[in-house]
């Protein structure tokens, strides 16, 4: 059976995939994906994402040893420790601690998912890992996979779109069967691939990180296959198999 593989455009239609019972892949190229990526490969225990900062706050009033973390327009919002850089997720940070983060998009976007058996996370650092992972899961459990981008405020995002192709490039290619959305992210991606960083740049969201100082940010996320690792979202909270984490 060959595996049919989906690209969704915005945060919300991940509702639709969880309907169809696919495997999901949420991304979140700038810069939610890239931080929990990264955040897992240097040793933190858990990321909880939530949609709103109350809800964020609230999980952290009742764990006071966890790490609040995300951004509102771009910026770490108030009293939290750790904004949405991934560059700020270092082992002296974050070994050993469950981050409960939220986000403007990436974190809508992993809620959404929650009913689905299985949410993964992917972005350029890991496009492989997680490319693999997935196929292997829906051959094991004879479903789909959607991409699910998580948009720039709702709209269509550019650097997400490029990111999903990249996935898609390093999936056994003989199994799968590519909707028109996917194959369209898959020639994005190979037509960008040989300079993903100014490609990157002419994203709107990138233009927006560089004007509030990011710029450090969108070189660190367009980094290919730099991790080994798969985070997956399941019962509340984004971890990483403890098979994999020894393969870091």
């Amino acid at each position: 059976m060959s595996i049919k593989v989906n690209v969704e455009f915005l945060a919300k239609d991940a509702i639709k995939a969880v309907k169809r019972g696919d495997i999901i892949i949420v991304v979140d190229i700038l810069r939610c994906s890239s931080t929990i990526i990264t955040a897992l490969a240097n040793g933190a225990k858990a990321v909880i994402p939530v949609k709103t900062l109350s809800e964020a706050r609230r999980i952290r009033s009742k764990n006071p040893g966890y790490l609040l973390a995300g951004e509102r327009d771009g910026l770490k919002p108030r009293g939290f420790e750790l904004g949405n850089s991934p560059l700020e997720y270092i082992p002296e940070r974050v070994f050993g601690r469950t981050i409960v983060l939220t986000t403007t998009s990436g974190t809508r976007a992993l809620t959404y998912s929650a009913g689905a058996r299985w949410v993964l996370v992917g972005a350029f650092l890991n496009a492989r890992s997680v490319a693999e992972k997935s196929v292997a899961l829906a051959g094991e459990e004879g479903v789909n996979i959607s991409l699910v981008q998580s948009g720039t405020n709702g709209m269509f995002s550019l650097e997400d779109f490029i990111g999903s192709g990249a996935i898609i490039d390093r999936m056994p290619k003989e199994e799968l069967d590519l909707t028109d959305s996917a194959h369209a992210a898959l020639l994005a991606f190979k037509q960008s691939e040989k300079d993903l960083y100014n490609n990157l740049l002419k994203s709107s969201h990138s233009k927006r990180l560089m004007k509030i100082g990011f710029d450090k940010d969108i070189k660190f996320s367009s980094q290919l296959d730099v991790s080994s690792i798969t985070p997956i979202y399941k019962d509340g909270a984004i971890i990483v198999d403890k098979i994999e984490a020894v393969k870091r």
